[in-house]
């Protein structure tokens, strides 16, 4: 039996959240183009006209003329929702570059996240027909599902971009042995969906994580959601010089541009992580001339995952 959080209804401010002033500007540059191909990409990708016709509308919401500046203020009323089959195209939408531009079995990892309706939430607009989804987040075993398609095809996938030799023991073991500990961490949204949303999402999938562990019908069950461990695959802009030291006190630059917040979090608290690069096009503005965008695979103890919630919130809290 499900114990959702209530649902969120607020006026939020639509702008991109990071540490420091430079990468706030950054990131909010690149929001905006993030915002546009994003969605022109789900259009193309996405199945059936309605929700064709809902990404346009969240584009012109979204995303400011080059001639009108965007004032950061859109009223929507956001819901939590356990996941459904309904759900597939919206879902799949999102996910579409998450493994870079591999051709895997995504719809059959979809069918898994769906498929776990205990454990999971995507977001919609509340009393929205169009069904349209905006952020998906849940956590799979990756021993509970060794034996699926996308599951085999997704641990390949971080084998073979995994080229650290001081990594690549710890990623086998994860991914291997240690797999009934491990989670799959999955989370992706569009791309300026409220900050504020964040900790109530985290806290809604760590809470659930732990009711599920008492409420699961067999031991078998209660047991895939014990993790020791969580795996977490996404991406972010790095500098070109992000490996060398600066001599230059003046140089104000990041080395690291995180286009979701959480995962600047989440990178400080990993054990390990190693990154890979994309085929997904750079952003040509001037402000992320010097940035790439790169993949990024973490590991983070489940120990830490208070650390990482209480973080969240402070982050969020402060902005």
């Amino acid at each position: 039996m499900p114990r959702k959080p209530a649902r969120h209804h607020r006026l939020l401010p639509v702008q991109p959240l990071t540490f420091s002033p430079f990468a706030r500007s950054v990131a909010r540059v690149a929001t905006a183009y993030l915002v546009k191909h994003h969605m022109h990409d789900a259009m193309q990708q996405s199945a059936g006209d309605e929700f064709k016709e809902k990404l346009k509308n969240v584009d012109r919401q979204s995303v400011s003329s080059e001639d009108e500046e965007f004032d950061g203020v859109v009223q929507a009323d956001f819901a939590f929702f356990d996941p459904k089959p309904d759900d597939f195209h919206g879902v799949k939408t999102l996910l579409q570059s998450y493994l870079n531009n591999k051709q895997w079995d995504l719809s059959g990892f979809v069918d898994l996240i769906l498929g776990q309706t205990t454990v999971g939430t995507v977001v919609k607009l509340e009393d929205d027909e169009d069904n349209g989804v905006f952020s998906i987040i849940t956590a799979l075993n990756l021993g509970r599902y060794k034996d699926h398609k996308c599951i085999t095809e997704l641990k390949e996938f971080l084998l073979n971009i995994c080229h650290e030799k001081d990594k690549i023991g710890n990623l086998r073991s994860l991914l291997g042995d240690e797999a009934q500990k491990v989670g799959l961490l999955v989370s992706q949204c569009v791309v300026n969906l409220p900050p504020e949303l964040l900790p109530p999402l985290y806290d809604a999938l760590f809470d659930e994580i732990s009711w599920a562990t008492e409420d699961e019908p067999t031991e078998e069950l209660r047991n895939s959601f014990r993790f020791k461990f969580y795996v977490v695959v996404s991406k972010f802009y790095k500098h070109k010089n992000a490996n060398q030291k600066r001599s230059s006190s003046t140089d104000k630059d990041e080395a690291f541009v995180y286009i979701k917040p959480e995962d600047e979090i989440l990178h400080k608290l990993s054990m390990w992580s190693f990154l890979f690069p994309l085929q997904t096009q750079q952003v040509a503005t001037h402000e992320l001339k010097n940035y790439q965008l790169t993949g990024i695979v973490m590991a983070v103890k489940a120990e830490d995952i208070s650390s990482f919630r209480q973080q969240l919130h402070a982050l969020i809290n402060e902005s």
